[in-house]
């Protein structure tokens, strides 16, 4: 371990807070493994993390003293609560949404600020994502705003590394959850039929799934893409603000769409990061770990190693799509990928059939989220619509 570089030692003349991506790139480069107090052993090459990814009984998920369903669950046990939640995110629920979801990405479109600069993290990214998860789960239009405020709020927490506070923001999110679930015992047969009901009647081995996990399900998919969606919002808008070429091409060949976003997303990842504990010792590319050691695995690092994607700023629409680590690989793979990719592609169709182009603002820069987050804190906007001048009429 002593011949092994830290973090801190890697990161000296690589700017994390900056200018992350390129500080990751920097460090993947000369140190791919790296240990340290905090993030315990790192893990920057992409064939290093997928190794991890493929062999959950040697590095285990459980890494949380809370009860995180089925993220943070082992097998059989996450097997059998995979198999349970999976249904939910398949082909004919996403052909059922997909309406609803386009009319919520074509309304905000129509009422967000035209041809002035405006922030587009706070003012439209956040805005999305509650509304349309909202609407998914069939939580009422009542939730946005204080949703919205609790987004917030763990945001500044998380920044902060104030335990005290996020320990705070967990109850008051989860009495959100048992609210609605309170709602729908007292209505009975006349409880809304949507997908939280639906969720509230599944079985685990003959038995009601206790409402720990009915909160801890919910509370995963909700937390995580509130947080996520909007993060990849803004790095898809600030990526084609300052690709004008690419914004017209997508905006007359919307079928190119959603090969782009899972590009631009690989280029700019949103999730920086996940972790895994070692149930055995093992050797990770030459370096002895025991039993019982936190890994994270860098997924802002792995998902632009040259040594599988070449120039990692090359944007390009053909590559192989299981090499994106962009929702994970193996069993503990993203199973809400389905759901992320129908918002975001619609959300950007919209955007791009209401303007003329959407340009980076001039009267600030992009603040970048710092770790844990990915993406942006702030991102000045500006969407176009250019109007006829009536010449052509």
């Amino acid at each position: 371990m002593n011949d092994t570089p830290t973090l801190s030692n890697a990161v000296q003349q690589a700017s994390v807070s900056k200018d992350p991506i390129t500080a990751y790139d920097q460090i993947r480069q000369r140190c791919p493994v790296v240990h340290d107090e905090r993030l315990h052993w790192t893990l920057f090459k992409h064939e290093d993390v997928m190794n991890v990814l493929n062999d959950p009984q040697t590095f285990s998920n459980a890494v949380s003293r809370h009860v995180s369903v089925p993220n943070g669950m082992d097998q059989p046990e996450h097997t059998i609560y995979r198999a349970l939640i999976e249904p939910f995110f398949n082909e004919s629920r996403m052909a059922a949404f997909e309406p609803v979801c386009q009319e919520i990405a074509a309304e905000l479109v129509r009422q967000s600020h035209q041809n002035q600069e405006f922030e587009f993290i706070s003012g439209f990214a956040q805005i999305y994502a509650v509304r349309a998860q909202c609407a998914f789960l069939g939580w009422p239009e009542s939730l946005h705003e204080p949703l919205n405020q609790w987004v917030r709020k763990n945001h500044q927490a998380t920044l902060a590394q104030d335990r005290q506070a996020l320990s705070e923001i967990a109850v008051e999110f989860d009495g959100y959850i048992r609210t609605l679930l309170e709602e729908r015992r007292k209505a009975g047969t006349h409880a809304p039929d949507d997908l939280t009901t639906a969720l509230m009647l599944e079985t685990v081995n003959g038995q009601p799934i206790s409402d720990e996990a009915i909160v801890s399900i919910l509370r995963n998919w909700t937390v995580g893409e509130l947080g996520s969606i909007a993060a990849c919002l803004g790095i898809l808008v600030n990526y084609l603000a300052k690709n004008l070429k690419l914004q017209h091409q997508l905006r007359y060949k919307p079928k190119l769409l959603p090969a782009a976003i899972d590009e631009i997303l690989r280029i700019h990842p949103p999730l920086i990061a996940s972790r895994r504990v070692t149930t055995q010792a093992v050797t990770v590319a030459g370096h002895h770990i025991e039993a019982g050691e936190r890994l994270t695995l860098l997924w802002a690092s792995a998902n632009r190693d040259e040594a599988v994607f070449g120039k990692p700023d090359e944007f390009r629409n053909d590559r192989e799509p299981s090499q994106n680590l962009l929702y994970g690989a193996g069993i503990h793979a993203c199973p809400g990928a389905p759901l992320a990719r129908l918002e975001l592609r619609l959300i950007m169709q919209e955007l791009l059939k209401g303007t003329s182009r959407f340009a980076l603002g001039e009267n600030a820069a992009p603040v970048h989220a710092v770790y844990p987050a990915g993406g942006f804190d702030s991102l000045p906007i500006k969407l176009v619509m250019e109007t006829c001048c009536g010449a052509c009429s």
